[in-house]
């Protein structure tokens, strides 16, 4: 007879309790006997007292790819329906991300995970349970995909390609454009590819989920990480600021660029006015730089923030205008997502502007690297 790992007999045993102490103790979950290779568990559940009952076929997993749903969660659930009108499935995991959230909340299948991310829909009897647990992976949770994430300044690189640049692409195209080893762009398309967020054939990249890489990569890169940036008060206020940043040298002025709230609002509006983010690139001095605009430090209530340029790819597809360095369209709704306050609700603006208007912002297959645009 074939037993599952220990992990997993884990997994399974803290999802039930889990569930049970979520119902409470006018309910019983009861594990019952299946000999199915087809799942991990069956599970009777009824109130006390009560002739009715519901079965959840469980699926306990350490990691819930978008793909592993849509390409094995969802057929069996579909033959499942077919079968059994009161069979549902349950999906127990360790932290299942918000996409695959998403996922298996369209497709009709309940999941819980160890966090407190919970979602089960029971018509007969009745239960509806949905809690909120953590929206990142814990550090002790398993990664849902490879150990290639979205996280760091190389993938950084990768996600802005992707977006930028219309399919079709290659492995190879994308290691030229990006600057990164092939190895490490092989590794990171097949983190994409189980998350849905590209779509293949054969070796050939042809279709890019933008919208959502971007979220995606804003979730795994906060904008405001500790010792990234400074704060500071321009004593004349931020217009003032802009207009004095083409007077600098012609090292500050290349190597200052403007991200966050003021460069959405290049496209789209929700609020005027908030912080001005500048990012400083690596051959400027910080502080160097908060004396020539003569910035006052504050550590509250900051109008200006300088953020460390975390990488030159920042200002891949920049554009000046009137002699100001603004980021592409596509790292400012990055930097916007991963930022605080109001700025993800101008991210998510701005990318429905990016959707709606396409031709405003995409390249071609051969200016990614082209010198930055001045107006």
């Amino acid at each position: 007879m074939e037993y599952p790992p220990p992990e997993e007999v884990q997994l399974l045993t803290r999802g039930i309790l889990a569930l049970s102490d979520l119902l409470g103790q006018e309910w019983q979950v009861e594990q019952l006997p299946s000999k199915s290779k087809a799942f991990d568990a069956l599970l009777q559940v009824k109130a006390k007292g009560d002739n009715y009952y519901t079965q959840l076929m469980v699926e306990a997993t350490h990691a819930v790819p978008p793909r592993f749903v849509m390409e094995r969660l969802v057929p069996r659930v579909e033959l499942l329906r077919e079968v059994n009108h009161y069979t549902n499935m349950l999906v127990i995991a360790p932290w299942i991300s918000s996409q695959t959230r998403e996922l298996l909340r369209q497709n009709g299948i309940a999941y819980l995970d160890l966090t407190g991310n919970v979602d089960i829909r029971v018509s007969r009897p009745a239960i509806i349970i949905h809690t909120t647990g953590a929206e990142k992976a814990p550090k002790s949770a398993p990664r849902e995909t490879s150990r290639t994430t979205l996280a760091g300044a190389k993938a950084g690189r990768l996600v802005r390609v992707l977006a930028d640049v219309p399919p079709p692409h290659r492995a190879m195209d994308l290691h030229q454009a990006s600057g990164l080893s092939l190895p490490y762009v092989s590794r990171l398309l097949d983190t994409l590819e189980d998350q849905l967020l590209i779509r293949r054939e054969k070796r050939t990249i042809t279709g890019v989920d933008w919208p959502q890489l971007l979220r995606v990569r804003a979730q795994e890169a906060s904008l405001l990480t500790h010792g990234s940036y400074q704060g500071f008060l321009a004593p004349n206020g931020v217009p003032a600021l802009l207009k004095q940043i083409p007077n600098l040298t012609m090292e500050y002025v290349d190597g200052l660029s403007v991200t966050g709230s003021y460069a959405a609002q290049r496209f789209v509006r929700i609020a005027v006015g908030g912080q001005l983010m500048l990012y400083v690139a690596s051959w400027l001095d910080m502080e160097d730089v908060a004396d020539e605009l003569g910035l006052l430090p504050v550590t509250e209530g900051a109008d200006i923030l300088l953020l460390k340029e975390p990488d030159s790819f920042v200002r891949s597809r920049s554009e000046f205008i009137k002699a100001v360095q603004y980021v592409a369209p596509s790292q400012t709704a990055l930097d916007c997502l991963a930022g605080p306050g109001r700025m993800p609700a101008e991210g998510e603006a701005l990318l429905g502007f990016m959707e709606k208007f396409p031709e405003e912002w995409r390249a071609s297959r051969n200016d990614i690297w082209a010198p930055p645009i001045r107006h």
